[in-house]
């Protein structure tokens, strides 16, 4: 009976490590930087704008946001 309890405890060990490390699968990283300036942003902003694709109100929204997120 002391086996069968020391077996399942190697056997959840053994398991919980297992899970961990990933089976031994790699694992990687997607990292996105944006490189847009704030001038850019305005630009685009305004042509959204002027498309209707946003409201006057969504663009000085945005135009705040984006002027604040450059400070």
């Amino acid at each position: 009976m002391k086996k069968i309890g020391t077996l399942i405890i190697a056997a959840l060990l053994i398991l919980s490590v297992g899970l961990t490390t990933g089976c031994g699968r790699k694992s990687t990283a997607t990292v996105e930087t944006s490189s847009t300036t704030l001038g850019q942003e305005l630009v685009d902003l305004q042509q959204a704008y002027e498309k209707g694709i946003i409201t006057e109100k969504e663009y000085n929204d945005l135009k705040k946001k984006a002027i604040k997120k450059y400070k």
